[in-house]
């Protein structure tokens, strides 16, 4: 029931919910968890005219006694369940004396009166505020300050606590000044997924969570809350219902088994899918694969694929014996012993795969394919000025069917890389031990004829909806510095020289020795030569699409030409407007985007377990891993020490400064001009054979890649140190 409230000066602790239409929301919700005995600084709300009324709040003031005051709003249309309107009025901190609080009062009631603030209040709520009641506190200095969230605010997951830390102030946090340190509680361990500036202990954060768990439970509802902890206090600042909350997400693939998202396409992928690369061109790119299997091999066993949350998931070939016996017959037995080869034999004896299989596709890739991909895209620019919609779709679905074929040499050719790397490092730890210390990766960098400029149609992502480096200006980028290539062949050839001295005394395994380096170090730079081809069609692809979306825009089935990406290919041909369907899809696909997608889901089948993480420990040198540290694959050798830049887009790139650490979810070719500034780059995914690890290598700078979450875990500005043959990333202390 609400008690009628009089007078311009309401003590804060007498406050209740039921008092929200007088005092607002903050300070009701204030008052019921100072009267629930939690720990609130004491304080008042002012609700009449202080300035008719001045003895009054004097006699308020001394009643908080000595010491600074926070003045804030606190108004009705404030921390509502549906619209938070947070950080919309005027806050002032550190206020001391009567007269200095009279004229905070007054700046925080007229921040209520900006055309800005009333047209956002009666777009969100209805409700423009005559007066706004007026929350004055006691002011504490903080140690470290922050939010703390009941429900993930991105996944939706009401089982997890998030907390934002900071040292001092909150403010930093509230305002985005700063990134700070990211607390997971789930249960009842506290997990730190981002250390910036070690605001609190694990300790701390446990007694956060369970104060942050029982102001929910108080309220009925999930919660966002601002905590501060000062002489080893914690203090609640705020309470509000969180608002947008999306519904829990799930990571369960359509059907059981073995999910890989840093996988074939998915390594391409750095970001959800949007709905018309999902529907379409990806479609076009898979069917192309298993022609060039079925070309190579005269049968087909498509990998499959699903969108989980909109992330690409692949899954390993399933060889059910109907299925495998038809295959067998398609190929007349041929499929058999070129899987086996490309699969098993390329990582024991790649030498001889390559006779038996790998240099025949070679072959086929420089003399046929790449010739072939190269005429379809330049008669298509020729085409597309004049094309027809018709014209434009069928131009897709040829350029998207070869480059899957394409796609289908550089996993087999290019793919081979990794694990003859494997092979070559296993070969050094098994007859050189502890006379070789040094990464194996030493030997396979600062290679001839290896181009590390990005072209212009290198992409960011293989999905379309991201431009190409040359829609974006990025031009061909800075090739690495002469003197430093110098530097890593001559490095090479002494890691040679030393290599071949200390197994002098055994002809036969020098002579293996050489046949393992001179077959790893040419398909390493197959890689790269075909994935810096593997785009060549995109800009024409995008120009095709583009086109189409400009057609829809100009029938007002659309925005803006862009939108396209957001539709399905039917709806390319729908009647009628699309412009709420495009709203709702980005929206959903910029939320997806912000979701920690795991890098696998189940339990990985023990002959792809032993491969992938076989030639990932063969490579890696070193002891375990320090504590806490964040642990990848190791893709570069060295050790660098430097500050984070963690990179998301293009968008970002102008910040990124000479000497800091790359961190991003994943690099593509468009990103290779950065490599030139980089001290060590670290990625979310990727693998051995990942453009983030070849790039690094040419580079010479060390490069973890399949952290899976270091994004997450790292932000601006925190000093790390990188160490690439390790495949680990150490934050240091502060």
């Amino acid at each position: 029931m609400t008690t009628p409230r009089t007078g311009p000066i309401l003590p804060l602790r007498e406050l209740r919910r039921g008092d929200a239409t007088f005092v607002g929301t903050k300070a009701a919700n204030l008052g019921e968890l100072a009267g629930a005995g939690f720990t609130v600084p004491d304080g008042f709300v002012v609700i009449g005219d202080p300035e008719s009324s001045a003895e009054t709040v004097r006699q308020a003031v001394e009643t908080l006694g000595d010491g600074p005051l926070a003045v804030r709003s606190s108004g009705v249309a404030e921390d509502l369940p549906d619209a938070s309107f947070a950080g919309q009025y005027e806050t002032i901190l550190n206020v001391c004396g009567t007269d200095a609080l009279l004229v905070a009062i007054r700046r925080c009631r007229d921040s209520a009166h900006s055309a800005r603030v009333e047209q956002y209040q009666a777009a969100r709520t209805g409700i423009v505020e005559e007066q706004i009641a007026v929350l004055v506190q006691r002011m504490i200095s903080p140690k470290a300050s922050g939010v703390v969230f009941t429900a993930n605010p991105v996944t939706g997951a009401r089982d997890e606590i998030v907390i934002a830390a900071a040292r001092g102030l909150g403010e930093r946090i509230v305002s985005g000044e700063a990134v700070g340190d990211e607390w997971l509680v789930k249960a009842t361990e506290p997990v730190c997924r981002r250390s910036v500036e070690q605001a609190i202990d694990a300790e701390q954060a446990h007694a956060i969570a369970q104060l942050a768990r029982q102001i929910q439970a108080l309220f009925g509802s999930p919660q966002d809350v601002e905590w501060a902890i000062a002489a080893g206090q914690v203090y609640l600042l705020q309470a509000r219902p969180m608002t947008a909350l999306p519904d829990p997400v799930d990571w369960n693939p359509p059907t059981p088994g073995y999910w890989m998202r840093n996988f074939r396409l998915g390594e391409w992928l750095p970001d959800p899918m949007t709905p018309l690369f999902q529907d379409w061109l990806l479609e076009r790119v898979e069917a192309g694969y298993v022609q060039g299997m079925r070309m190579t091999t005269g049968a087909g066993l498509p990998f499959r694929h699903a969108a989980i949350n909109g992330w690409y998931y692949t899954a390993p070939p399933r060889f059910p014996p109907l299925a495998l016996l038809r295959a067998i017959i398609q190929s007349r037995g041929r499929i058999i012993p070129f899987l086996l080869n490309v699969l098993l034999r390329v990582g024991t004896r790649p030498e001889a795969a390559d006779r038996a299989a790998l240099r025949r596709l070679t072959h086929v890739y420089r003399e046929e394919l790449l010739p072939r991909y190269q005429r379809l895209v330049q008669d298509g620019e020729r085409r597309v000025k004049c094309a027809s919609p018709a014209e434009l779709e069928q131009l897709v679905d040829e350029v998207g069917s070869v480059a899957g074929e394409y796609f289908w040499s550089l996993a087999i050719l290019g793919g081979s890389a990794w694990k003859m790397e494997g092979c070559l490092a296993k070969f050094l730890r098994q007859h050189l031990g502890t006379r070789f210390e040094g990464s194996v990766q030493i030997l396979l960098r600062g290679l001839p004829g290896v181009d590390l400029e990005a072209p212009p149609h290198a992409v960011q992502s293989m999905d379309w909806y991201r431009a190409t480096a040359g829609e974006l200006g990025f031009g061909r980028g800075d090739a690495a510095p002469v003197e430093r290539r110098a530097l890593l062949m001559a490095e090479r050839e002494s890691a040679k020289a030393a290599c071949r001295s200390a197994l002098d005394g055994e002809p036969s395994v020098l002579s293996r020795f050489e046949t393992l380096l001179e077959v790893t170090r040419r398909f390493a730079a197959i890689r790269e030569e075909q994935a810096g081809s593997f785009t060549l069609g995109w800009p024409l692809l995008r120009r095709c699409v583009l086109r189409l979306g400009q057609t829809l825009e100009t029938a007002g089935a659309i925005k803006q030409a862009e939108d396209v990406f957001f539709l399905t290919r039917a709806e390319l041909h729908a009647d009628g407007r699309c412009r709420e369907a495009v709203k709702r899809r980005r929206a959903e696909w910029e939320r997806r985007r912000r979701l920690n997608a795991p890098l696998t889901i189940g339990q990985a089948p023990k002959i792809i377990e032993g491969l992938m993480s076989g030639t990932v420990e063969a490579v890696r040198t070193g002891g375990p891993p320090p504590p806490g540290a964040i642990v990848g694959h190791p893709a570069s050798p060295g050790r660098a020490t430097g500050p984070v830049r963690v990179v998301r887009a293009p968008e970002d790139f102008g910040r990124f400064q000479t000497g800091e650490v790359l961190v991003a979810q994943a690099t593509a070719p468009a990103w290779t001009p950065l490599f030139a500034q980089a001290a060590a780059v670290v990625t979310d995914g990727g693998s051995l054979a990942a453009h983030a690890s070849l790039v690094a290598r040419e580079y010479g700078i060390p490069a973890v890649v399949g952290t899976g979450d270091a994004t997450a875990r790292l932000g601006d500005g925190q000093i790390v140190t990188v160490d690439g043959g390790a495949g680990t990333v150490v934050v240091a202390d502060q």
